[in-house]
């Protein structure tokens, strides 16, 4: 239920004034000393955790737009062991994260991540590495790839001045990398940790070292450091691919016409669609349908289904929803990462400073993943004593005639990252009021993973399903964790599946301002490439599967079939891909539509130029400083879509050009209202170029049931967001401030998935081009000449999309009550609606972005202890748009989830180095990340990351 602004004004005056009371009571206490703390910002006399918020306490002060900081605590000491987990304690932050709880990309203020800008000193960052569960096929970039220890400074920019680059139409995210002149003199830090997961039960070694040295004039210095991680993977969860219900003939529905035939969409039986289950249209003759007490060759008609189904008519039995494929997972394996960063400063004079940055990072994943997969979707499972509740979602059933799967899909995975940034500054005129920034950079990314599919069946079974709302379960009398079942290649596969991304960035930008850093005009110019491929490779049944099941037939699998660690069986990988040649058919796949990921095959080459002016100023108002800033940037985009074809049967890559050019005005300006008071407001105009996936133009399957096809559209432009911002925060004096920010972004431009349902025929695509899977599931469904499919396409909205919403923030040190302690805490409320004649299509294709989110954190340190305890919460998003599984009011939509994280430390103050020891639990409490398909009972999936301790030592020589 939607909230009345009123309401949500109200709850965020209520905060404030909360705080402010709060803090006004704490700061009496201090009154005298005050102001001279405020002063005296600059001279930090606190460490750790603390100094790392009076940091960002201080810049976030003398901003002049609305911005946001984290700093390291230390040489090589971030406050947390993410980067995307630190920056979700910045409010309007919300935290992606992987299926193993491991912070993974993060969105601002209601857009999602590929809407948000990542820059490493100011330079384009693009990776090609993907999550255990995600395709990254927009513009989002993953933090996980990037140690938070050769990081020293994190700045999200809400609202953008002219010299940012452009492309962050939600904000724009920079991260600093240490040099050598942050820390004069000479130092080696040094740091070892262990992890351990109650998943994985395995210990995960880490280490990082990291020297500087500056001469004795300050005029040089070099830094060097590496780290190296050999973490362990534990995952434990359930998933159903989507739920889905019966496809009834008119005999087993009772309705007129040919016996055979379906009912139309809307008819009983078929009124929501769906329909990827197709119960016989006899008893089958198995060992199983025997045991159930049933008789082979007998007609399931509407009479029979009914009799067998007390309670339920045919028309609800139409409309029965069961997972697609209800399967419990296991992940485990290995996420080794190992990095380099390089940083050398030159400063001769005081007119002229130089610095190169070298940063190269590389990992290596694993994954053995496992799942035993009930079948749903094109199964021919037989209900016996079915139960419904109100929504039809199937409670609890007899099943016989059901089969299970083992879906083994290991995979391995490496993905390499250098970026090289030089520049220098150069000062000019007798009062050096005159200053040139240069910066060129370049950046290369590649990953290339190989993810082979093993699949085999069980014997045909019965079963007692159960579904009591958290997810479904079962009993049955075959063990599935038995190599000697009588497991089965019919209806298997054994695929070699390959992707390969490559990312390129490239750079350089000029910056001349004119005046000192408080008052002055600037003008620059920006050249930026951004290239990127990604391409499937596959051999999906054509080679390897043939040989395979020649060289290994049902008689000799149970020789490669092991037991599992999860209940359920598991392969001997090592064996089997030796003697079926693996290696061979690996390396000589084709490349295909799209990798088994769900992306497709294609690539973007983007060239951008722009130049701005900006102006920034200090004046007074009532006596009382004001800061502005204001700008325009004016930007070209130069862009060539590619992707692969089949035209006539023959297949070549078919590129596409196009450009665009945008005016981004911006004006920020910021009251000093009172001694400790700072008002704020801005006005922008931003941009986010369009998915390049959507792009491309292919037409591809995005299911191996061949229900929905994906075409791209060349033609769409970039997302254009005006936005507005009004706020302020009251500084209490130390790291202490409260801060209240509402904001407002109208976004033209943005797209919405059209879709139409047309005869497979009309594609193009020839028949015999589909996988197996995909040919069976359209003969299923009256063969290629009458088998419909959903086709989706991106197209931009004739609406807006208007995100409204405050963000509220309270740091504030308790050292009245106990020395060190302090609390702090952010809260985000967004209120999105759509504007316009598409706004209905619109509002189906905003998802993903949480309505509300919050986190809070209480800590306490003194010279020598820390104990930091923080929690983030985020509220249930929706998640995909409607017509999941072909069924229209379909979505799937993701739970509140919220996590505990403990951090400490003890300095050992009375050895030389004073190392310190450290102990950090993440998920203290061990929260799943849970999805649902329609309704709260129907998971469409359940990730269990587990719990992990980390305890280390780090010191500093």
């Amino acid at each position: 239920m939607k909230k009345p602004c009123k309401t949500e004004l109200s709850r965020a005056l209520g905060l404030l004034c909360l705080a402010l009371a709060s803090g006004g009571a704490i700061a009496q206490d201090n009154e005298a000393g005050q102001d001279e703390q405020a002063v005296q910002l600059d001279t930090v006399t606190v460490r750790g955790f603390r100094q790392s918020l009076q940091y960002s306490t201080e810049a976030k002060r003398d901003s002049t737009g609305f911005t946001d900081s984290i700093f390291a605590e230390d040489i090589g000491k971030f406050p947390d062991t993410n980067i995307a987990e630190s920056l979700s304690r910045v409010p309007g932050i919300q935290l992606n994260r992987d299926v193993n709880g491991e912070g993974l990309n993060v969105a601002i203020r209601g857009l999602p991540n590929s809407f948000t800008k990542t820059t490493i000193n100011g330079a384009s960052v693009a990776t090609a590495s993907i999550g255990l569960d995600a395709t990254n096929q927009n513009r989002e970039v993953d933090l996980n790839i990037f140690p938070t220890e050769f990081f020293n400074q994190l700045t999200v920019y809400k609202s953008p001045t002219a010299n940012l680059p452009e492309g962050g139409a939600a904000g724009v995210i920079d991260m600093r990398n240490m040099r050598p002149f942050d820390m004069p003199g000479t130092h080696l830090t040094y740091s070892l940790q262990a992890d351990y997961n109650d998943n994985s039960e395995k210990a995960s070694p880490r280490g990082t070292l990291i020297g500087s040295w500056t001469n004795a004039d300050g005029t040089f210095g070099v830094l060097a450091g590496v780290t190296s991680q050999r973490g362990k993977l534990g995952v434990e969860g359930y998933e159903t691919i989507g739920w889905t219900n019966p496809n009834l003939t008119n005999a087993q529905c009772g309705s007129g016409g040919d016996p055979a035939a379906f009912p139309a969409l809307g008819q009983p039986c078929n009124v929501t669609g769906g329909n990827g289950w197709r119960i016989p249209d006899v008893v089958p003759n198995n060992a199983a349908t025997i045991a159930a007490g049933l008789t082979p060759g007998q007609a399931i008609d509407a009479a029979w289904l009914e009799a067998n189904n007390p309670g339920l008519s045919t028309a609800q039995i139409g409309e029965a929803l069961i997972p697609r494929l209800g399967r419990p997972v296991h992940m485990s394996g290995d996420r080794d990462r190992d990095a380099f960063l390089g940083s050398v400063q030159w400063r001769p004079n005081e007119t002229v400073e130089a610095y190169v940055d070298v940063l190269y990072t590389e990992a290596h994943r694993t994954n053995q993943r496992l799942d035993m997969n009930l079948v749903g979707r094109n199964g021919a499972m037989i209900p016996l004593n079915m139960q419904l509740d109100a929504n039809n979602v199937v409670t609890s059933a007899t099943f016989t005639n059901a089969q299970f799967f083992l879906e083994a899909r290991p995979y391995v995975e490496d993905v390499k990252y250098w970026h090289v940034t030089p520049g220098a500054t150069f000062w000019f005129g007798a009062d050096q009021n005159i200053k040139l920034d240069v910066q060129a950079n370049a950046s290369r990314s590649w990953m290339f993973r190989e993810s082979p599919t093993i699949l085999f069946n069980s014997p045909f079974t019965t079963l007692q399903y159960t579904n009591n709302g958290s997810i479904p379960s079962w009993t049955t009398d075959i063990d599935l964790n038995d190599p000697n079942l009588g497991w089965t290649w019919e209806g298997g596969r054994v695929w070699a599946q390959n992707e390969k991304r490559v990312t390129e960035t490239s750079g350089f930008r000029a910056d001349l301002q004119l005046g000192d850093d408080r008052n002055n005009v600037s003008f620059g110019v920006a050249w930026d490439n951004n290239k990127r491929r990604i391409q499937g490779f596959g051999d999906t049944g054509s080679g390897w599967q043939p040989y395979a099941f020649d060289l290994v037939d049902d008689a000799r699998l149970a020789d490669y079939i092991v037991p599992g660690p999860a209940g359920f069986v598991s392969v001997d990988y090592k064996r089997f891909m030796r003697d079926t040649n693996y290696a061979q058919y690996r390396d000589a796949a084709d490349e295909a539509a799209g990798p088994n990921t769900g992306g497709s095959t294609g690539g973007f080459d983007e060239t951008t130029k722009a130049a701005y002016v900006m102006v920034n100023g200090e004046s007074e108002i009532m006596n009382r400083g004001l800061r502005y800033n204001f700008g325009v940037r004016y930007v070209t985009t130069d862009q060539e879509i590619s992707g692969p074809v089949t035209i006539g049967g023959n297949r070549f890559w078919q590129t596409l050009d196009g450009d665009y050019s945008e005016w981004l005005p911006s004006f920020s300006a910021a009251w000093d209202v009172a001694d400790n008071v700072v008002l704020r407001t801005s006005a922008s105009r931003t941009m986010t170029r369009p998915n390049p996936s959507s792009m491309l133009p292919a037409t591809t399957f995005t299911d191996i049931s061949a229900q929905v096809a994906n075409q791209g559209n060349p033609d769409l432009t970039p997302y254009i967001s005006t936005n507005f911002d009004i706020g302020g925060e009251w500084y209490t004096g130390a790291e202490g401030f409260v801060g209240l920010t509402f904001f407002n972004k109208r976004v033209e431009g943005y797209t919405y998935q059209g879709v139409t349902t047309r005869p497979f025929r009309s594609l193009g695509i020839p028949f015999e081009d589909l996988v197996d899977s995909q040919q069976q599931a359209i003969n299923s469904r009256g063969g290629p000449d009458v088998a419909t499919v959903n086709v989706q396409q991106q197209v931009n909205a004739d609406a807006e999309l208007e995100i409204r919403g405050w963000e509220a923030i309270w740091v504030q040190p308790l050292s009245v009550v106990l020395e060190g302690l302090g609390i702090m805490a952010n809260y985000t409320k967004l209120d999105i609606k759509t504007l316009g004649r598409d706004a209905e299509a619109l509002s189906n294709n905003v998802y993903g972005v949480a309505p509300s989110l919050w986190n809070a954190t209480a800590y306490w340190e003194n010279e020598v202890a820390s104990v930091r305890l923080s929690y983030t919460w985020t509220e249930g998003a929706t998640g995909t748009g409607p017509n999941q599984q072909g069924i229209p009011f379909a979505q799937i939509y993701g739970e509140d989830r919220g996590q505990l994280d403990l951090s400490a430390s003890y300095t050992l103050k009375n050895i030389r180095t004073q190392p310190q020891l450290t102990f950090n639990v993440l998920n203290l409490t061990g929260e799943e990340r849970r999805s649902y398909f329609a309704f709260p009972n129907a998971v469409n999936d359940l990730y269990d990351p587990g719990r992990t301790v980390t305890v280390g030592i780090r010191g500093t020589f």
